[in-house]
């Protein structure tokens, strides 16, 4: 008799969102299934951060409409570390700095509250040191503070080897790529194919197309004016990157959204 393997599923059905006062989302539609690969792609200005912080559960941000499920459990009314318990990840676009603490008690506090328990200092460094070899990331960095002097690509590394360590069932990687040069794109991207595979689900958002030259998705979707407004497989990034979102919005018939550029 075999047995039926549960994956799990990040579900956002008809969701709107607010910010201080002002509707930014307008009605979101989106699946994304453990073990896939989802780019979220749309001019500065449409509400892929926004979406992120929501799901996240970033303050300030407010749910007016619509749900957003992860394992069937609606998961906007939870803190944002509950959330994370629960198996969600939150790669940020601007990594913040925090003096005095290394990058290695962040990620050995880390992983204990989402895993739970207590886990030894040995036990940690273990996982922890299997992970930044797969990564390629050196002693050096996680011995300093974490994101304190750290170049742009860094940060961004050091949010990858964070994915790695705290091996969540689904990423949202809120444009990775952002204020990255050639070589630190391939890197950081590079992290993150690794990573890809059967028990990690990815909604990776992004300005660019320029990322998925490393990173292949299954799905591809195009976010204006705070919905989706197109979504296909991973010839519509070669398509965005014909056109451009201009091309596609008249394509389309679409108006520029306010605050989209």
């Amino acid at each position: 008799m075999t047995t039926a393997v549960t994956v799990a599923t990040l579900e956002i059905r008809d969701l709107h969102a607010e910010v201080e006062g002002k509707e930014i989302l307008k009605g979101i539609d989106l699946v994304v299934h453990q073990g896939e690969t989802h780019a979220l792609m749309g001019p500065n200005g449409s509400g892929k951060s926004t979406l992120a912080n929501v799901l996240m559960g970033r303050p300030g941000y407010t749910v007016t409409a619509g749900e957003g499920r992860f394992k069937g459990e609606d998961v906007l009314g939870l803190t944002a570390d509950e959330r994370a318990r629960r198996g969600l990840f939150l790669a940020m676009q601007y990594p913040v700095e925090v003096p005095g603490v290394s990058v290695v008690n962040f990620l050995r506090t880390a992983y204990q509250s989402v895993k739970g328990g207590d886990v030894s200092a040995l036990a940690f460094r273990k996982h922890m040191k299997e992970k930044m070899s797969l990564l390629g990331v050196e002693d050096s960095m996680v011995n300093r503070y974490l994101n304190q002097g750290f170049s742009g690509g860094e940060k961004k590394r050091n949010e990858i080897l964070q994915l790695a360590v705290l091996e969540p069932e689904i990423a949202i990687l809120d444009e990775t790529d952002s204020g990255l040069d050639i070589d630190s794109l391939k890197q950081v991207a590079t992290g993150v194919q690794q990573l890809i595979g059967p028990n990690l689900g990815v909604l990776l958002i992004t300005h660019y197309q320029r990322i998925l030259n490393y990173i292949t998705p299954d799905f591809v979707h195009v976010m204006m004016g705070g919905r989706i407004v197109k979504s296909g497989g991973k010839e519509l990034a070669m398509e965005l990157e014909e056109k451009g979102y201009e091309g596609i919005r008249s394509e389309l018939g679409l108006e520029k959204g306010a605050g989209e550029e």
